[in-house]
């Protein structure tokens, strides 16, 4: 049984440092590798970036991240994660990396992901140029995707993890408003979990959603952003036989 710790949306700055270390120190008694699900800071400043570096630096478990829209405001996302890495996270973007959890090969795959909403309720590849680029910046994220958690599956993990920021289902967004929802996920990262394959995907970004949901092909789907979880993480179980 691994036991993935997962949080988003921390919101970090300066006056936040030490907040969420107490709690990431118990991570060992309850948790083989911890999940942040992006807008890891307020603004996507250095300044803020070295706070969540503080935070989880020298961790006694594996921690994996994707970055937010929240970490891209500065754009500085390239500094953002540099900081990030030389705390020790692995910032994952299109890409998956694979995490030793007692013996057992866990696979992560991640991606910030975007919006463009859900089936029935979605934005196409249609009209003016930027709405055409809205679209395929999803879809070139859902994609990359797809293709890291296949090659995780090739890889032998025993278990995959699908980690993004936006939400791939409507569902966890139940307490949102309606007409934000295509701003709050897209349904080509559900049906890139689907036909890759996960036993598991975790996101954040909203703040007034609900945590638990399933795509389609039925993986179970998370929300961890911290105003929805209401804690410094949960912990969530892989079988893995």
């Amino acid at each position: 049984m691994i036991r993935v710790a997962a949080v988003g949306d921390i919101h970090m700055g300066p006056e936040s440092q030490g907040l969420l270390r107490p709690a990431f120190e118990t991570l060992p008694d309850c948790a083989d590798l911890l999940l942040l699900a992006g807008d890891l800071t307020r603004h996507g400043t250095p300044e803020e970036a070295r706070v969540v570096a503080q935070e989880v630096r020298d961790l006694p478990v594996p921690v994996v991240a994707v970055l937010g829209n929240h970490d891209h405001h500065d754009e500085q996302p390239e500094k953002v994660t540099a900081l990030l890495q030389d705390a020790g996270v692995r910032v994952l973007e299109g890409e998956g990396t694979v995490v030793d959890c007692a013996g057992t090969r866990v696979g992560i795959a991640g991606t910030k992901g975007f919006g463009g909403g859900f089936v029935g309720r979605s934005a196409g590849e249609f009209g003016e140029p930027v709405m055409k680029e809205f679209v395929r910046t999803t879809r070139r994220s859902a994609d990359s995707l797809h293709a890291a958690l296949k090659e995780l599956d090739e890889e032998g993990c025993a278990a995959r993890v699908a980690l993004t920021h936006f939400s791939p289902v409507a569902d966890t967004l139940a307490g949102e408003p309606l007409e934000i929802h295509p701003f709050l996920g897209s349904y080509l990262l559900a049906e890139a979990i689907d036909t890759a394959g996960a036993d598991l995907a975790v996101h954040g970004h909203a703040h007034l959603g609900s945590e638990h949901g399933m795509t389609a092909g039925g993986v179970r789907v998370r929300n961890v952003a911290q105003p929805v979880i209401r804690r410094a993480f949960n912990v969530y179980r892989l079988g893995t036989s």
